[in-house]
């Protein structure tokens, strides 16, 4: 847990005393300690998958930080591997740019690729503002999303969230998408979850594009809205790529 004067939003805190915590080769959290428990009642079977050696096999994965915290990434069996085997967990990447109040949506792909990429959607009220306040003029949201001023911007915010985030999930290319992820259109749920197969489908050839290596996509297309009507969308994708040497 947290002491005072040592809390990180992004960790659990460190172990508490008397409690050891380590970390398999597979990265999952194991620990023990007198707070252990004994074994799940009356169900041997369980209590001897989970306890082995003394430690406890929590089914999370993570890792222990510089600084002895202790950092969640996800369930062990949702991490997905890159093409080197390298683990990442999606969501830990697409929860830490979310922390950003400039990036309202975040979906992080690389399962069997070389690097991790991101599709990001702005959150078009508080990149607005920049934009105004930055005398930036844009007429709809895909317009504005499409500026290059407003990806030099989220380029260098990427730089700082890559610094905070462990090697495996760092973010080597991106780009933003030229509208809001709806749940009418099946892309979230109605409580506002990605809904990520369906996303990854739908823009399967933006995702080809940014492992292609291209650096733009023209972008064609109309989109239902909530009145009924629709609307064309013509819009170039750009494709950025993050260079190691601003992580470090």
């Amino acid at each position: 847990m947290h002491r005072d004067g040592d809390v990180q939003g992004t960790t659990v805190g460190p172990p508490l005393p008397g409690t050891e915590i380590s970390i398999s080769e597979q990265g999952e959290i194991l620990l023990r300690g007198d707070g252990a428990f004994l074994g799940y009642f009356k169900d041997r079977q369980t209590t001897a998958a989970v306890m082995k050696d003394g430690w406890i096999h929590t089914g999370d994965a993570g890792f222990l930080d510089k600084n002895g915290h202790l950092v969640v990434i996800d369930r062990l069996q949702d991490l997905l591997r890159l093409s080197d085997g390298s683990p990442f967990a999606p969501r830990f990447a697409e929860n830490k740019l979310k922390f950003s109040p400039y990036i309202k949506e975040a979906i992080v792909v690389g399962r069997d690729k070389p690097f991790l990429a991101a599709l990001l959607c702005i959150d078009g009220r508080v990149i607005g503002k920049w934009a105004g306040d930055n005398k930036l003029s844009y007429t709809t949201y895909s317009n504005l999303s499409g500026k290059p001023e407003v990806y030099d911007f989220i380029e260098r915010e990427l730089h700082k969230i890559n610094r905070e985030l462990p090697a495996a999930a760092r973010i080597k290319r991106f780009t933003l998408l030229y509208k809001d992820l709806d749940a009418d259109e099946d892309e979230l749920t109605r409580n506002g979850k990605v809904r990520r197969k369906v996303v990854e489908e739908r823009y399967c050839d933006v995702i080809a594009g940014m492992y292609a290596g291209t650096e733009s996509m023209p972008i064609d297309t109309t989109i239902e809205l909530q009145d009924g009507k629709s609307a064309r969308i013509q819009t170039t994708l750009q494709f950025r790529t993050l260079e190691e040497t601003s992580w470090t």
